[in-house]
C-alpha cells in the first residue's frame, strides 16, 4: 500500500514542478526556479530538459515492475539527486529537503520495480 502513496505522491508533485518548467503557467513558481537555475549556471533549456524527465518519471511510475516503471522512477531518482547536489552546493540544506525526500521515495519505488523489470526483459 505504502508504493501506491509514494507513486501518487511523486506523481502529482513531479507533474505540478514539470508544467511549470515546460510551460511556465505559474509565473512566479516559474520565475523563482528558472533564477535558482541560472544560480547553478543552468540555462533555460536545462530546466526544460529537466522538465521532460520529471514528466517522464511522474508517468512512467506508475508501471511498477515494468522496465518502464523502473525507468520513470530512475528519472525521479536523477532530477532528485541533481537538486540535492545544487541545494548543497548553492543555497541551503533546508532548501533540498524536498528533493531529499523525493530522492528516498524513488529509490524506493526504484528497488520495487528492479526485480520485476529484470524479469520481463528476460535477464533475470
Amino acid at each position: 500500500m505504502f508504493h501506491v502513496i509514494a507513486t501518487a505522491l511523486l506523481s502529482v508533485f513531479f507533474l505540478f514542478a514539470s508544467s511549470i518548467k515546460l510551460m511556465g503557467w505559474q509565473r512566479k513558481i516559474f520565475e523563482i526556479q528558472l533564477r535558482m537555475f541560472c544560480k547553478y549556471g543552468l540555462n533555460r533549456q536545462v530546466m526544460a530538459l529537466v522538465g521532460v524527465a520529471e514528466l517522464f518519471g511522474a508517468v512512467a511510475i506508475w508501471f511498477p515492475g515494468s522496465p518502464l516503471g523502473l525507468l520513470g522512477a530512475l528519472a525521479i531518482l536523477g532530477t532528485s539527486a541533481g537538486a540535492i547536489f545544487c541545494h548543497l552546493l548553492f543555497d541551503t540544506r533546508k532548501d533540498g529537503i524536498a528533493a531529499m525526500i523525493t530522492f528516498a521515495l524513488s529509490a524506493y519505488l526504484a528497488t520495487l520495480a528492479w526485480p520485476g523489470a529484470l524479469q520481463q526483459l528476460g535477464l533475470a
